[in-house]
């Protein structure tokens, strides 16, 4: 294994890093808003998410009986936070927010506080369509869950160590998405999932009136929404150091080759959001449980057995 050498900079580029996860889930929102008015044969998308958002900070914050509106703010902010949160170990070429021992778990840790923050979203509306939507999201996690936290073990093996500059630094020959397709597959289903994203979107689907955001309106609705681009952000450029070499190529410096990396990973996700079907939560557990979850044990015990036979 290739020890990784990280500098830890000071807490205050913290502020250079949220700015470069905002402008990368800006563009991921302003793609969406194009791919959208291209699909509806209109015009204008790019400039549809500055109209959208000026719409939202007028718009007045709607309540309902007995809600919970602490528990539903908290939903909201703490998608922000947690996306946050989640890139602070993302290494940019040799530099790095918290080098962290255990990056890969709290990679994982972080995206199971989503399933928290969504509901409470869900439950603090006081409403039918925002908890159905809630619950919805729930069952999705069950199933998506287990076979993520499967795929993230295959490149800490490899590598042998749960520090993510370690992993990008264990493929300097080889990428881990060449010798672990299934593992990427996987953890990209994942991100999609934590995301609230595409086929797992029903937590938000039209048939429960917006599911989570059915009761939001105004800051409320732009804080949660702006979350879920943050965290489909957040988990684009995790699969970086993973599976795509970190830093690594040829004639620009490393920390530009994680950002146009992530740019790429990020594009296909959004592209990807109006090919595939929604998914319902019960035909999902079973693809979850008696497909993806096999196949991430299985690409484990493949890693496992590269990794003996190397050693």
């Amino acid at each position: 294994m290739t020890e990784s050498v990280m500098t830890t900079v000071p807490a205050g580029w913290a502020v250079l890093a949220a700015i470069i996860l905002c402008a990368l889930a800006t563009f991921a929102v302003t793609l969406d808003a194009a791919l959208s008015v291209r699909a509806q044969g209109g015009s204008g998308g790019w400039s549809a998410p500055v109209t959208r958002t000026a719409r939202l900070l007028r718009q007045r914050r709607r309540t309902t009986v007995s809600a919970d509106t602490l528990l539903l703010r908290v939903g909201g902010v703490g998608m922000l936070i947690g996306s946050f949160l989640m890139v602070a170990v993302i290494p940019l070429g040799g530099w790095t927010l918290a080098d962290l021992d255990v990056g890969v778990v709290w990679f994982n840790a972080v995206d199971v506080m989503v399933w928290a923050l969504v509901w409470l979203a869900g439950w603090g509306a006081n409403s039918t369509y925002s908890l159905v939507g809630g619950y919805r999201f729930l069952a999705h996690g069950l199933a998506y869950e287990l076979p993520l936290m499967f795929a993230l073990v295959a490149p800490a093996i490899a590598a042998g160590s749960l520090a993510v500059g370690d992993v990008a630094a264990a493929q300097d020959g080889l990428w881990f998405v060449v010798w672990m397709p299934v593992a990427f597959l996987v953890f990209l289903i994942g991100v999609t999932g934590f995301s609230v994203w595409g086929p797992f979107a029903p937590a938000l689907a039209a048939d429960i009136g917006g599911g989570v955001l059915a009761e939001l309106s105004g800051i409320d609705r732009l804080v949660l929404q702006a979350g879920r681009y943050l965290f489909l952000t957040a988990g684009a450029a995790f699969s970086v150091p993973l599976f795509l070499g970190g830093g690594a190529g040829p004639v620009l410096p490393g920390w530009a080759w994680v950002l146009v990396k992530t740019v790429a990973v990020l594009a296909v996700l959004v592209w990807l959001r109006r090919k595939l079907p929604l998914l319902r939560p019960d035909r999902f557990m079973e693809i979850g449980w008696v497909v993806l979850l096999p196949a991430a044990v299985l690409q484990d015990l493949v890693v496992s057995l590269v990794v003996v036979w190397k050693g």
